[in-house]
């Protein structure tokens, strides 16, 4: 009996020691990954498999490596850092394809204007007499703070002080192109066109040096009625010699049209054409008033049509034509402008009007579905911008993405995820953010910025416009 016992420890000292090596083998034979994100609902934008219920994404070296249920991915993989993804919704982190960050400082400053009279009489001038490095600084980091909050993560900036922009947006985590504004006449720093050209070409020389993984710079000629057509047709091809797009404001409202239509006989899509906008990736603003042949003069090419529904509209400029540039096959992304003429940098505003506002011009409720929405804000602003290698959960793309709660009243019950994304979900239900496999906010606390510091910064700034404003009525 005693021998009995014996040899049955050690049969089951030699199972328990075979099935703890089994395991082991098991865990050793899982691929290693730095992280995996879970959700509840993964929206991939990915056109294949958009969609997965209770699905998960691996990153490694800030690059997803795979996606799939998360059964699957987890049997696959072993990570380091696991984020939970129960009664969350995880998708790309949304492309702002349009802003000026640091106009922050402007916020509410002059509303309710036409759009030339509130360039001419108050942005313009404002922005000679305080735009400086310490503004550039304060502002572009409430900005990010602002977009980071609400779950943008990469942004197309057109601003002054583009190393200070750069320089935040390297300390604060996010992805942008940021481009260096060029103008005919005098602005902050600049006395006119030959020197905002060459710091511009200056500036794109040191940061194309640098190849930072997530900064990409750019030239930005303003807009066709304010830099001359020998100007910009410098401005293409030197950023086709440097090889950046160039960002610019394009067809924004009728008033261009009628300068550029008197001065050339054409319009402003035509103009740019001529002189070699076709020729390099431009990133072009607003697009409010395009012509039937300049929808079809840029279909299919290197060109990014930016939607600023909430700007466009609070300025009297217009609506964009949006389904007839995307059925004409042009790249068409969402933008929220600057928070002087919007007023904040909230995505989930832009994609909601976008989906809303068509289908009130176009009295059809298909107009702009919600999926449609959601591409323009995601993969296809990304494609928009220039920024392919963002905007969507696939293998091979930068780890860059948001989980959304779903725990809030206002989002129950969920029937469709995609339409409750963009028909009720806001900047608030956004509780992490990753970029490159870098989390930016956990539980809606940033981590990469600190905002008591931010916020006495721009009150520093924000009180000597305030006595200026003042003194001024």
């Amino acid at each position: 009996m005693k021998m009995f016992k014996y040899v049955a420890c050690a049969v089951f000292s030699l199972f328990a020691l075979s099935a703890a090596e089994a395991g082991e083998k098991k865990k050793m034979d899982k691929l290693s990954a730095d992280m995996i994100v879970a959700g509840s609902y993964v929206v991939t934008m990915d056109e294949k498999q958009p969609l997965i219920e209770n699905g998960a994404v691996a990153v490694k070296n800030g690059e997803i490596i795979y996606v799939g249920s998360k059964d699957d991915v987890f049997a696959k993989y072993t990570a380091a850092e696991m984020i939970d993804g129960e009664g969350k919704a995880l998708m790309p982190g949304f492309v702002n394809g349009h802003t000026h960050s640091s106009m922050v400082l402007f916020r509410g400053m002059a509303d309710d204007l036409e759009l030339m009279t509130w360039l001419q009489k108050y942005i313009f001038p404002m922005e000679g007499r305080y735009v400086d490095p310490e503004l550039i600084e304060a502002g572009t980091s409430l900005a990010c703070y602002e977009m980071i909050q609400s779950g943008t993560t990469s942004f197309v900036d057109m601003y002054f002080y583009p190393d200070v922009i750069a320089d935040v947006v390297d300390r604060c985590g996010m992805r942008a192109i940021i481009s260096a504004p060029m103008i005919d006449f005098p602005s902050p720093g600049f006395k006119g066109w030959d020197d905002s050209y060459a710091a511009g070409v200056e500036y794109v020389k040191r940061w194309k040096e640098k190849a930072h993984p997530r900064i990409k710079p750019a030239l930005a000629p303003h807009a066709p009625y304010t830099v001359s057509k020998e100007h910009l047709e410098v401005a293409f091809k030197t950023a086709q010699e440097l090889d950046v797009p160039v960002s610019i404001h394009v067809a924004e409202d009728q008033a261009e049209t009628k300068t550029i239509g008197d001065k050339y006989g054409k319009s402003s899509i035509q103009l740019l054409s001529e002189i070699g906008m076709l020729d390099q990736h431009t990133i072009a603003a607003h697009v409010v008033w395009p012509t039937e042949e300049d929808i079809k003069t840029v279909a299919g090419k290197s060109f990014g049509a930016i939607h600023n529904p909430t700007s466009n509209m609070k300025t009297g400029a217009g609506v964009a034509p949006v389904p007839a540039l995307l059925e004409a096959g042009v790249h068409v992304g969402l933008g929220t402008d600057g928070a002087a003429s919007n007023n904040d940098l909230d995505m989930w505003e832009e994609m909601r009007l976008a989906a809303l506002i068509h289908k009130g011009v176009a009295t059809n409720p298909t107009v702009v579905p919600a999926y449609e929405a959601l591409k323009m804000a995601t993969r296809g602003g990304a494609i928009a911008a220039g920024m392919e290698e963002t905007g969507a959960l696939i293998p091979g793309l930068k780890a860059d993405m948001i989980q959304i709660s779903l725990d809030s009243p206002r989002l129950t019950p969920l029937y469709d995820i995609m339409s409750q994304l963009v028909y009720a979900a806001n900047s608030s239900d956004v509780v992490t953010s990753i970029v490159e496999g870098k989390v930016l906010m956990k539980d809606r606390t940033i981590l990469t910025l600190d905002e008591t510091k931010i916020k006495a910064d721009v009150e520093k700034i924000a009180s000597k416009i305030r006595a200026d404003l003042k003194a001024q009525k």
